[in-house]
C-alpha cells in the first residue's frame, strides 16, 4: 500500500479519468476522502452507489470545501467558469490541477480565478478508452502511461513533487514541460490522429450511404481502429480543436503535405519511394512498443482490461 498524500480529494466532473483516480487512490490509499461533482443528477447518483466518492455534491463550490487537492476533469471549455465558481471556496495551501488535453488555453482560462495561497499545477493523464461515464473507470487506466505536468513559473515545488508523486503512485510515468510544447506536442500524436480518425470514418460512412456497400460489416483492423479513435466523446474534441487551433493546423498542413507527396509517389508508380517511406514510419512503431506503450499482440492491447482492474 502507498502512503497517504493527500486528506480530501475533490473530483469535479466524474467520468473516465475522475473514476479511474478515484478507484487508484481507494486502491493504493491515497486519499482519506473523496468528493465529487458532476452536472447530471444521475452521474452523481451513479458516483454514490459504485462508492466512487465518499459524497457528491450538487455543486463545485461545495465539493471543493476543505480539500487539499482539486481535480478539474470537465471538458476543456468550461474550465474557466467552474474556476470562477470554486475560486472563492479553495482551502488555502490547496493544490489545483486538470486532466485537459490542452494545456495553455487551460491555464489562461483558470489561472485569474485561482487565490493566492492556492497552488495550480495543470496536468494531463495520457491515458483514456472510447468509453466514458462514471462507471467507465478503472483503477489500472494510468499504469506505464505517461501523465504530463505543465507547472506555471514560480509555481511551489513542493505542491508540484507532492502531486507528481500521487500520479506515480496510481501507475503513472510523470514527465514536466512548458504549455506550448505540451499543446504542439499533443498535436501530433493526439489531437491530428483523433482528426484523421474522425474524417476517414466520415469518409466511409459517406459511401456507405451513397454505394450501399457493407464497409461497416467487412471492416477491416485499420478502419476498426480509427472507428475506435473516434468513438471518443465529441464534447471533449470539439473543446480540444478550438483551443489548441494553432498547433493543430500547424500539424494538419504538414501531414496535408506527406499526403500529397504519397499522392504523387502513387500516381507515378514510384514503389521504391514508397518502401522507403513505410520503412520509416514502422520504425516509429517499433519505438512505441519497445516503450511500452501498446503492445505486438494481435489486438494491440486494446482489449477488456484485466479481470479485476474494474472497482
Amino acid at each position: 500500500m502507498s502512503a497517504l498524500l493527500y486528506d480530501r480529494v475533490a473530483l469535479i466532473g466524474l467520468g473516465l479519468i475522475a473514476s479511474s483516480m478515484a478507484h487508484a487512490m481507494r486502491w493504493k490509499g491515497l486519499a482519506r476522502e473523496i468528493t465529487g461533482h458532476a452536472r447530471s443528477p444521475e452521474t452523481r447518483a451513479t458516483a454514490l452507489e459504485i462508492g466512487l466518492c465518499d459524497r457528491v455534491f450538487a455543486t463545485a463550490a461545495e465539493a471543493v470545501e476543505g480539500a487539499d487537492l482539486v481535480v478539474l476533469c470537465v471538458p476543456v471549455g468550461v474550465m474557466g467558469a467552474i474556476a470562477a465558481e470554486i475560486g472563492p471556496h479553495l482551502a488555502p495551501g490547496a493544490t489545483v490541477t486538470d486532466v485537459g488535453s490542452v494545456k495553455q488555453a487551460v491555464i489562461d482560462a483558470v489561472a485569474p480565478h485561482i487565490p493566492a495561497g492556492v497552488h495550480f499545477v495543470p496536468g494531463h493523464p495520457l491515458a483514456g478508452t472510447e468509453h466514458s461515464g462514471p462507471r467507465a473507470g478503472f483503477a489500472t487506466l494510468f499504469q506505464n502511461r505517461w501523465w504530463l505536468l505543465t507547472p506555471l513559473p514560480g509555481s511551489d515545488p513542493a505542491a508540484t513533487a507532492r502531486l507528481r508523486a500521487l500520479c506515480e503512485a496510481m501507475g503513472a510515468n510523470v514527465d514536466e514541460m512548458d504549455a506550448p510544447h505540451h499543446d504542439l506536442v499533443l498535436a501530433v500524436t493526439s489531437h491530428t490522429p483523433h482528426l484523421i480518425a474522425y474524417t476517414m470514418v466520415g469518409v466511409a460512412d459517406h459511401l456507405r450511404r451513397v454505394t450501399e456497400s457493407e464497409i461497416v460489416k467487412y471492416s477491416a483492423a485499420g478502419f476498426r481502429d480509427f472507428t475506435r479513435i473516434a468513438a471518443s466523446d465529441p464534447t471533449m474534441w470539439r473543446d480540444v480543436f478550438l483551443t489548441n487551433k494553432d498547433a493543430t493546423l500547424d500539424i494538419l498542413g504538414r501531414f496535408t503535405e506527406e499526403l500529397f507527396m504519397l499522392q504523387r509517389a502513387i500516381r507515378m508508380g514510384d514503389g521504391q519511394q514508397l518502401f522507403d517511406y513505410f520503412t520509416r514510419t514502422r520504425a516509429i512503431r517499433r519505438g512505441i512498443i519497445e516503450a511500452g506503450q501498446d503492445t505486438a499482440a494481435p489486438d494491440f492491447g486494446r482489449g477488456a482490461p484485466p479481470s479485476g482492474t474494474h472497482e
